[in-house]
C-alpha cells in the first residue's frame, strides 16, 4: 500500500530540474524584463506603463492630501532631453493617466524651463508687467513642473487653505485681497477694497476694524481662478465652491494698533494655515507689522511676505525696505531664509519648500499695474496644506454621510467664533473644526456657559462657504444650525464636543498651568499680574497665581510651591499657574496661548489642566504662601462673620486690615 501511494504522489524530478534550469539560465525566456525608463513610459506608453503612471499618481495624491507637483525632465540624475513635441506628449500622457477613475484628477502645466514665450496674466490685468521665464541654457536639463489635483465630487471634499492677512495700517491688505478676489486692478485710491468692508466707518476711514473673510477658488479643469465677483456678473460663494477644486480663504485682519485685540483673536481663534505679511514698500517694516510677525512666529504659523506699492516707491527706498526686511527675517528671533520670488520657477520652488524648511518667500506686487499679482496667485494655487486637513479624513469613495461616527475617528472639537440668529432657522454658529468630523443629526455637547456647564443639543444643518453640505471634516470652517438653543445661550469661545465621545458632560476649568516665555515687558511680572489671555477661541482676562521654574515637575506639594520665582522679566521662561477671572473655559493640553497687556507680552503652551479637587488643593497652598490679596479678602470676610455672630450688647471695634 505504501509503495502504491509513493508511486501515485511521486514528483517528476526531471521536469522540475528542467524548469529550474530554464528559469535560471543565461538566455532564459522566463526572466523578468528590466523596467522601462521614465522617458519611455511618458513618451511611448503601453498598457503596463499607463497602469504604472496611474498607480504612481494615485499614491502621490494620497500622500499629498489630494494634490501634488509632478516634475519631469530628469530620470535618476540623467537628463531626458525633452523637446517641444516631447513636452506635448508628456502632457497628454499625464492627462490620460489622471483622467482614469482611480485618479480622477486634472493636470496643469506650472513651469517649463525651456519656454521663452510670454504668457499674459489675463484681460483684467492687461496693464500688468508680464513675468517671463528664461530659456534653458545649453547643457542644462529641461525641467517641466505639473500640478496634479483631484476633482472633488462634493463640496465636502474640496481642499481649503486658510491665509491670515496682516500688516501695518495702510500697507494695502484689503486692496490686495480686493484685486485677488475680484479680478480687477485698483485705481490707486482704494477702489478694489470697497467691496470687502463691512461697516460704514471702514469705508469712510479706509481701515479695517473687524475680521473679514474672502475666498478665491481654483477650478476643476485647468486650475484657473474662480471668483465670486468679476466684471460681467456676481455669483455666490456656493457657486464658486461648486466649480472649484481648491479654495483659499483669506482672513482680512485689522492693522491699526487700537484693533490689536481683534487681530490677535483672529489669528489665535481662526486657526490659519499661513500668514501673509503685507509690507508697504515706501514705509518698510514699521508699527504693527513687527508685532504681527512676532505673533505669527509665536503661534508657529508659516509666514510669507508681500511687498506692495512698488509702482509708487523710488528704487533706493525699495532697496532699503528689502534690506531691512531681510535683516529682520534673518535675525536670531525669526531665523528665516528670505527667498525673492520673481518668476514661475522660484514660485514652484518656494511653494514646495515652504512648509518643511525655514524658507520665507518674498513677493513684490503692485495693485495698480498688476506686477507680481499673477505670481502670487500661482503661489496660492499650489500652496500645500500646512496641516492634516480635510483630505486626510475624507472617505476614499464618496458615500452618503452616516449619522454614526466611525470607531477610529478622532474626537470632535468645534471652536465657535461667531454667533448668528437667522430667521426661521434659529441659532447658527460659525467656527473651525479642530479635530474629528461632524454630520447632520449628530448629538453634541455645547459649552461651557458662564457657570462651566454643558448642554446637549443636535446639529440641524451644516453649511460650508454658504453651501449646504452633509458633513464637515477636520481643518474646515463650517457653520452649524443648533436645535433648541437660543442666541443668549451661546458665546464666543464655546466648543462643541460629540456626545458619544463623552458619556458624561465635559468639565471646564478656571485654573491651568502653562510653560511661558516673556517676549517683552517693561518692568516685571509677578503674582497677581493680570493680562488678556488668548488660547484658541478663548479670550478672557487671567491672573497669575504663582510662578515656578521651568524645570519644576507637575507635583503640587508645598515643597514645589516654595521654589517659586519672585518675578519674570523679558526673555525669562517659567511655569506659570493662571486663573481666569470671570468664568471657566474648556482648555486642553498642548494648546498654544498668548497673553498681552496692550501689546503682546508672552507666549506659552498649556502643560497641565487642573480638576476641581486639584484646583481647591492648589488654591489653599497658594493662599498660604503668596496670594496676599486673597489673605486680605479672607481676613475681611472672617471679621465680618465675627461681627455678625457677636453679642450686640457688646459691640467690638472693627479692625480694618492694613495693606502691606
Amino acid at each position: 500500500m505504501a509503495d502504491k501511494l509513493k508511486t501515485k504522489y511521486a514528483v517528476d524530478t526531471s521536469l522540475f530540474d528542467a524548469l529550474v534550469e530554464q528559469a535560471s539560465g543565461a538566455g532564459n525566456e522566463l526572466a523578468v524584463a528590466e523596467p522601462r525608463a521614465l522617458k519611455q513610459r511618458l513618451l511611448t506608453p503601453d498598457d503596463a506603463d499607463m497602469l504604472f503612471l496611474t498607480d504612481t499618481l494615485a499614491r502621490r495624491l494620497t500622500e499629498g492630501h489630494g494634490e501634488v507637483v509632478f516634475e519631469a525632465g530628469v530620470d535618476n540624475g540623467t537628463s531626458m532631453d525633452l523637446s517641444d513635441d516631447d513636452i506635448k506628449t508628456v502632457t497628454a500622457t499625464l492627462t490620460a493617466a489622471a483622467d482614469r477613475p482611480l485618479v480622477n484628477a486634472f493636470v496643469q502645466l506650472l513651469y517649463d524651463s525651456g519656454a521663452d514665450d510670454t504668457q499674459p496674466e489675463g484681460k483684467k490685468h492687461a496693464r500688468a508687467i508680464v513675468e517671463k521665464t528664461k530659456p534653458v541654457s545649453n547643457g542644462a536639463a529641461r525641467i517641466v513642473s505639473y500640478l496634479v489635483r483631484r476633482r472633488p465630487q462634493r463640496i465636502e471634499d474640496m481642499l481649503e487653505v486658510r491665509v491670515a492677512v496682516v500688516g501695518n495700517v495702510d500697507a494695502g491688505k484689503s486692496t490686495m485681497l480686493g484685486v485677488l478676489t475680484q479680478g480687477a486692478l485698483d485705481d490707486g485710491r482704494g477702489l478694489a477694497r470697497l467691496a470687502l468692508f463691512k461697516h460704514k466707518h471702514e469705508v469712510d476711514t479706509g481701515r479695517t476694524s473687524s475680521v473679514g473673510m474672502e475666498i478665491l477658488g481654483f477650478n476643476k479643469v485647468d486650475g484657473a481662478a474662480v471668483r465670486h465677483t468679476d466684471i460681467h456678473r456676481k455669483v455666490g460663494w456656493d457657486a464658486v465652491c461648486q466649480r472649484s477644486s481648491k479654495i483659499v480663504t483669506f482672513l482680512d485682519l485689522a492693522g491699526h494698533e487700537k484693533y490689536l485685540k481683534t487681530t490677535v483673536y483672529g489669528m489665535a481663534g481662526s486657526a490659519p494655515d499661513y500668514v501673509m505679511l503685507m509690507v508697504a514698500a515706501n514705509a518698510g517694516v514699521v508699527g504693527m507689522a513687527k508685532e504681527h510677525l512676532g505673533l505669527a512666529l509665536a503661534l508657529g504659523i508659516p509666514v510669507f511676505v508681500v511687498v506692495t506699492k512698488i509702482d509708487m516707491c523710488p528704487p533706493h527706498v525699495l532697496d532699503a525696505t528689502l534690506k531691512q526686511l531681510s535683516r529682520i527675517l534673518r535675525s536670531s528671533g525669526c531665523r528665516k531664509l528670505p527667498v525673492a520670488v520673481s518668476d514661475r520657477k522660484s514660485v514652484v520652488m518656494a511653494a514646495s519648500r515652504f512648509v518643511g524648511q525655514r524658507v520665507c518667500p518674498v513677493f513684490q506686487v503692485s495693485n495698480v499695474t498688476g506686477e507680481g499679482v499673477g505670481l502670487l496667485q500661482t503661489f496660492l494655487n499650489i500652496l500645500p496644506l500646512a496641516s492634516c486637513s480635510a483630505a486626510s479624513l475624507m472617505p476614499k469613495s464618496p458615500t452618503p454621510a452616516s449619522p454614526v461616527a466611525s470607531e477610529d475617528e478622532a474626537p470632535l472639537r468645534y471652536d465657535i467664533n461667531e454667533i448668528f440668529a437667522v430667521p426661521y432657522v434659529g441659532t447658527v454658529v460659525s467656527g473651525h473644526l479642530s479635530s474629528g468630523s461632524v454630520r447632520v443629526g449628530d448629538m453634541v455637547w455645547l459649552g461651557p456657559d458662564y457657570n462651566g456647564n454643558f448642554v446637549a443639543t443636535q446639529v440641524r444643518g451644516i453649511h460650508r462657504k454658504r453651501a449646504e453640505v452633509e458633513c464637515g471634516y477636520q481643518g474646515q470652517s463650517v457653520s452649524l444650525a443648533l436645535r433648541k438653543i437660543s442666541r443668549s445661550q451661546v458665546r464666543k469661545g464655546m466648543v462643541l464636543l460629540r456626545k458619544d465621545d463623552h458619556e458624561v458632560p465635559p468639565t471646564a476649568t478656571c485654573t491651568f498651568e502653562a510653560e511661558v516665555v516673556v517676549l517683552y515687558h517693561s518692568t516685571t511680572i509677578t503674582s497677581r499680574y493680570q493680562a488678556m489671555l488668548h488660547c484658541g477661541p478663548v479670550r478672557q482676562t487671567a491672573q497669575v497665581l504663582c510662578i515656578r521654574p521651568a524645570d519644576t515637575d507637575e507635583s503640587t506639594d508645598q515643597t514645589a510651591l516654595d521654589k517659586q520665582r519672585n518675578a519674570l522679566r523679558t526673555g525669562d521662561r517659567a511655569r506659570v499657574l493662571f486663573q481666569f477671572i470671570r468664568h471657566p473655559e474648556y482648555i486642553t493640553l498642548g494648546s498654544r496661548l498668548v497673553f498681552r497687556e496692550g501689546r503682546t507680552k508672552g507666549v506659552g503652551k498649556v502643560v497641565r489642566v487642573l480638576s476641581a479637587s486639584e484646583e481647591r488643593n492648589v488654591m489653599k497652598q497658594v493662599k498660604n504662601g503668596t496670594m496676599v490679596v486673597d489673605q486680605r479678602i479672607d481676613a475681611v470676610q472672617a471679621e465680618t462673620i465675627q461681627l455678625k455672630t457677636s453679642d450686640p450688647a457688646e459691640p467690638k471695634a472693627r479692625k480694618v486690615p492694613t495693606l502691606s
